[in-house]
């Protein structure tokens, strides 16, 4: 496969990195890749593994404020510098792959930012693959603590508020230990304004999830403990799609593709694509 990397530039001018993953022959679709909070496209070598052998293409950037692109590390005006940096992105691959199908994978956040996306922008995709998605505000967050969030988010942006336990990414340790020793990882808790933009999006998808008409995947992990599997029940619940399937794996955390048995997952994901070719 040949692997090329780049940059363009996304909201505000901000310098956006991007890398790609091509298939020694003829590609039959496209995928690209929304990672997740604080990570980086670097970490889904075992989707690339596992899907440029088959002849798909991979594009994956890093999110403003996250990996190898500018920003403050987590930091965002608005959440939909997100979708509209994906929005710029993914009219890029379509000019490098024309006429070639394109679905999403969205992890996590990613998969937060893909359900917002597909709000807005389902018109020239095939579908969608969403992980573990973010898009359910917690039962134990009250309408007090998002109106806090939000006075907080103005008053000190940068405040760190929620931090990560690596642990529960997956159950495989070599997994969480190159994700403690990744410097392209934000180790830190995740600022105000983030949290609050992630709410606000979360409130949005949850009114709105009705909009999405495209095929898509969802698939969670059964124990996952960052991410509330309640979530991707209501989004497979309230959306429109005709085609669309929920995935729940008992016994398994937070990066379905990264678990000790992520074969599963991932010949699964196969098999869903190929039946939309």
């Amino acid at each position: 496969m040949d692997h090329i990397e780049g940059n363009f530039k996304g909201v505000r001018n901000t310098n956006i990195y991007y890398q790609a993953w091509l298939p020694d022959g003829a590609v039959k679709a496209v995928l690209l890749i929304v990672h997740g909070l604080g990570e980086h496209s670097g970490r889904y070598r075992n989707v690339v593994d596992h899907f440029v052998p088959l002849g798909y293409a991979i594009y994956a950037l890093d999110h403003i404020g996250h990996g190898k692109s500018d920003g403050e590390r987590e930091i965002v005006a608005k959440f939909a510098d997100f979708t509209d940096t994906l929005t710029i992105f993914q009219d890029m691959v379509k000019e490098w792959q024309k006429e070639k199908p394109v679905f999403l994978l969205g992890h996590s956040l990613g998969g937060a930012i893909v359900s917002y996306y597909l709000l807005d922008h389902q018109a020239g995709l095939k579908g969608a693959i969403i992980s573990a998605p973010a898009v359910k505000v917690g039962d134990g967050i009250t309408p007090m603590t998002i109106t806090m969030s939000k006075v907080l988010s103005k008053i000190a942006p940068k405040m760190g508020v929620l931090a990560l336990d690596a642990t529960l990414i997956s159950k495989d340790p070599l997994v969480v230990e190159a994700y403690v020793n990744d410097p392209l990882v934000f180790h830190g808790k995740t600022p105000a304004r983030m949290g609050a933009e992630m709410l606000s999006a979360m409130q949005r998808i949850s009114t709105e999830a009705g909009k999405i008409t495209l095929p898509i995947l969802i698939v969670q992990g059964g124990d996952d403990k960052l991410v509330d599997p309640a979530g991707a029940k209501m989004l497979n619940e309230l959306a429109s799609s005709k085609d669309k399937t929920l995935a729940i794996y008992a016994g398994m955390y937070h990066e379905v593709f990264n678990e000790p048995n992520r074969m599963r997952v991932l010949k699964e994901v196969e098999t869903w694509l190929a039946a939309r070719l």
